[in-house]
């Protein structure tokens, strides 16, 4: 069984268990990303996971899919806007419970599949192992979004180590994405697990470093906070640039929230 694919289960069953008790009106009330409304990052994630299940299990229904999609960007929808009209209604509770049992079906489809295996995506094919990580990085990543606007400090579980991994693996990709040189120098990271576990990846550096607890290494490489909201001690000028504009996920170049605008409520 694939890990990636149990660790996306659990991730989007911990999202579930924080919004099972909310009413329609909760459901309807705005986060700190963009104004976007928890069921309008439910749709999406609703939208993407099923996309992906379908990447795998029916590449005809996925282009499909891909192609309505990029009809209604193409007249002028935002992101947001054209996976609300493939929800064609879908909201509040009902919703919720369709994400929820999306959830599952999706990860059973990848839970068996074999990891190298390519799966067609919005741009290039990916691995099956790649497209079940970005699904779990997207549920942790605009999870954050519903535990800030809640007031829910999220307990995080060492799965988290996926989102980690795939912010390591796209620190080349971040300077390309944005035309600037690769640096030659990789940062040495160290970060402290969920549960106390040292994880550390290149070598060690005094001059170029980034240290500090994982989840806020997540929430940069995922642009759910700001660097300087954030406890992490960076050291060196390629690290400072890296984190300054770190994104692990696909598409163009994005601007991090600036600083003190994306937080938990009351804190």
């Amino acid at each position: 069984m694939l890990q990636q694919a149990v660790d996306f289960r659990e991730e989007s069953a911990a999202l579930h268990a924080l919004l099972a008790p909310l009413d329609e009106a909760a459901l309807a009330r705005p986060t700190l990303f963009k104004a976007w409304t928890v069921d309008d990052v439910i749709g999406h994630l609703h939208v993407f996971n099923e996309a992906a299940a379908l990447s795998l299990t029916d590449r005809d229904g996925f282009a499909a899919m891909s192609a309505d999609l990029q009809r209604r960007r193409d007249a002028g929808a935002s992101l947001r806007e054209a996976t609300t009209d493939l929800l064609d209604g879908l909201a509040g509770r009902a919703l919720l419970a369709a994400w929820h049992a999306g959830c599952a079906q999706t990860a059973a489809c990848f839970a068996e599949a074999e990891p190298k295996a390519r799966v067609p995506w919005y741009g290039p094919e990916m691995s099956v192992l790649s497209s079940i990580t970005a699904r779990l990085m997207e549920t942790w990543a605009h999870g954050q979004a519903v535990y800030d606007m809640l007031g829910v400090v999220r307990t995080d579980a060492d799965r988290i180590r996926n989102i980690a991994v795939l912010g390591v693996n796209t620190f080349g990709w971040t300077f390309v994405n944005r035309g600037e040189t690769v640096p030659e120098t990789k940062p040495y990271l160290r970060l402290t697990a969920p549960s106390g576990t040292l994880w550390e990846w290149n070598e060690p550096s005094e001059s170029e470093a980034i240290e500090g607890a994982a989840t806020e290494f997540c929430q940069v490489v995922t642009q759910t906070r700001n660097i300087a909201d954030t406890g992490l001690r960076v050291r060196g000028p390629v690290a400072t640039r890296w984190m300054a504009v770190a994104q692990c996920f696909a598409g163009p170049p994005q601007e991090p929230p600036a600083p003190g605008t994306r937080h938990r409520v009351g804190a």
